[in-house]
């Protein structure tokens, strides 16, 4: 009888077996764990197969005590795909952190009524109505609230009173009693404050969960996440697999990430790292705390399209399907696609790339989807885009009255302002401007620009706003849901594609990749009050350069410095890298 062949593992997969057993061992003897998993290392592989081991071991037993296993993710999409891939089993609570949070807090009603005034932002407001009473404390739409019967509570809300409760033994017990495993996926974006509240609560502590924590603290670039965390009675595992990229590539993470070594899963398979700098350009670079050192904006322009034509000579493929852009500054990717009067219209990035401008919410959330799904005659998904339902439809004139409005809209997005937009819809209300939108608008309106008081900003964005080509908020829109082969870099963590390029800039007064790099040749001669702004970059550095599967090119429109220029020969290779010439 011929003995059975057992296919040979790569060096990857025996890596990430390593790993998961080390995993096991900690699960069955109660161990609490942290599983540092690098990028494209297959860290939610690791948790499902966690999950999964769990359900196995824990399946039966747990739910006869009325317990089960928390899996607390960073996202929503996450927990789909965890939930998915553990068959929905009943014996895990797979939710976001503020989701997950408010599911068990919310049954301590006399406890949060309680807590609630001792929150800044809450003092006076109760204090106005009297006291919180007997309202029911709700955790609906994330907005501050006050009824005669409820108190609506705002996301950050949920975590504050969730580690004011955790204060109390009592609260702790019921917690642990009802989760006697929690796992935490992408544990370094956790809330800091939470994240300590945890540790000091429970590592180390008698009658405390198993706490495993997934993630890798060199892929922190959210504000408020807790990054590294470190416990004496916490044991650290190395996931030391890269499923994602090529040789070429994962050699350079090495270099740069020599504590945590990857293995790849063809040693053989081919790929490409070019790097290029634009040091030798004689020209006067910008100036100041956001852009000082970097190119004028026309040379740093002329600078992307040398180094694509040189990759496109070189074999690569920029087509958007198989190469992405990541660039670091919104200004020179709003030159790139056609968008930076609208950029320029506010005072912080912020309004426009996390759409915290209401007028930008309101278009890029519901009105350009709104549009796109009429030009496609996808009547449905337009009502649903606007929030709308179809049965206020009532007739064949109402039908007739949104086809006409939605047609001449068509037309002004082509060709019109941001203000003939607005006052189309004011006048047709089909759509109807949100409350948020309309206030601004008549705010704006009355406002008296020929008196004393300074008009604020935000009606001096507006009215320079209502001056853009609508167009650009198109343009903007389809940006902000990765409909285009550029991305900003704090948009592709978790992302992979098959060739990135990068450019590296300035733009954000916390950015600085030649300072950097400068500090990355000696670390022990940093101070320590440099250190989080360090980190910072070298994450940012970190997740842009592990994305690619087979080729990496990076662009350096910054001056580099003689050390930060070292640091880069030293991680991706002299050979490798290349002074452009311009």
């Amino acid at each position: 009888m011929n003995d059975v062949v057992v296919p040979s593992q790569n060096p990857a997969e025996e890596a990430s077996e390593r790993a998961l057993a080390d995993v096991r061992e900690c699960i069955e003897h109660g161990q609490s764990f942290k599983l540092e998993a690098g990028a494209g290392a297959g860290k939610t592989y690791s948790l499902v197969k966690a999950l999964q081991y769990l359900i196995e071991r824990e399946g039966k037993r747990l739910p006869k005590r009325n317990q089960r296993i928390a899996c607390i993710t960073f996202t929503n999409v996450a927990k789909d795909e965890i939930e998915s891939r553990t068959d929905r089993s009943p014996v895990i609570h797979c939710d976001t952190i503020h989701a997950f949070c408010w599911s068990f807090i919310s049954g301590f009603q006399s406890q949060l009524r309680a807590s609630l005034p001792e929150i800044d932002k809450w003092g006076e407001r109760i204090e106005e109505v009297g006291g919180a009473g007997s309202r029911r404390v709700e955790y609906t739409l994330g907005h501050r609230g006050i009824t005669d019967s409820a108190i609506s509570i705002h996301h950050d809300d949920v975590l504050v009173l969730t580690i004011k409760l955790m204060s109390f033994e009592k609260f702790r017990r019921i917690l642990v009693h009802q989760y006697p495993i929690v796992l935490i996926d992408e544990y370094q974006d956790t809330d800091a404050e939470w994240m300590e509240t945890i540790k000091t609560h429970f590592l180390g502590q008698a009658d405390a969960p198993l706490l495993g924590l997934f993630g890798d603290h060199w892929q922190k670039i959210y504000g408020n996440g807790c990054g590294e965390v470190t416990h004496s009675t916490l044991r650290e595992i190395g996931k030391e697999a890269n499923f994602r990229s090529v040789p070429a590539i994962v050699d350079c993470l090495n270099r740069m990430r020599p504590s945590l070594p990857q293995f790849v899963v063809d040693p053989e398979a081919e790929g490409e790292v070019h790097v290029f700098h634009t040091n030798a350009w004689e020209g006067e670079r910008q100036k100041g705390a956001h852009y000082g050192g970097d190119l004028p904006p026309e040379v740093a322009s002329a600078a992307l399209l040398s180094v694509k034509e040189q990759l496109t000579r070189a074999g690569c493929d920029l087509d958007a399907s198989k190469t992405k852009i990541l660039m670091l500054t919104h200004r020179g990717l709003a030159t790139q696609q056609g968008y930076d009067n609208l950029l320029k219209v506010f005072r912080y990035n912020d309004s426009l790339t996390k759409k915290e401008n209401d007028h930008i919410a309101f278009f890029a959330n519901h009105l350009e989807p709104a549009c796109e799904a009429f030009h496609h005659k996808r009547y449905g998904e337009m009502f649903t885009a606007l929030g709308a339902n179809k049965k206020y439809v009532f007739k064949l004139a109402d039908k007739a009255s949104w086809a006409q409005s939605m047609e001449k809209l068509l037309e002004l997005r082509e060709s019109g302002t941001v203000r003939d937009v607005i006052v189309h819809l004011r006048e047709t209300r089909l759509p109807q401007l949100p409350d948020a939108v309309e206030r601004l608008e008549q705010k704006l309106e009355e406002f008296d620009h020929d008196g004393e008081e300074e008009t604020p900003r935000s009606l001096k964005e507006l009215a320079a706003l209502q001056q853009v080509p609508y167009q650009e908020i198109v343009l903007a829109s389809r940006y902000l849901e990765g409909h285009t082969p550029f991305e900003t870099k704090h948009g592709v963590k978790g992302a992979e594609f098959e060739n990135v390029l990068v450019v590296m800039g300035r733009g954000w007064n916390r950015y600085n990749f030649d300072q950097m790099l400068s500090n990355a040749r000696d670390e022990t001669k940093m101070a320590e009050k440099d250190r989080k702004r360090f980190e910072d970059n070298r994450n940012l550095f970190y997740v842009v350069c592990s994305r690619p599967q087979k080729r990496l090119a990076a662009l350096f429109t910054q001056q580099l410095s003689d050390d930060a220029l070292q640091t880069v020969q030293n991680w991706f290779g002299t050979e490798n890298i290349q002074s452009l010439a311009l």
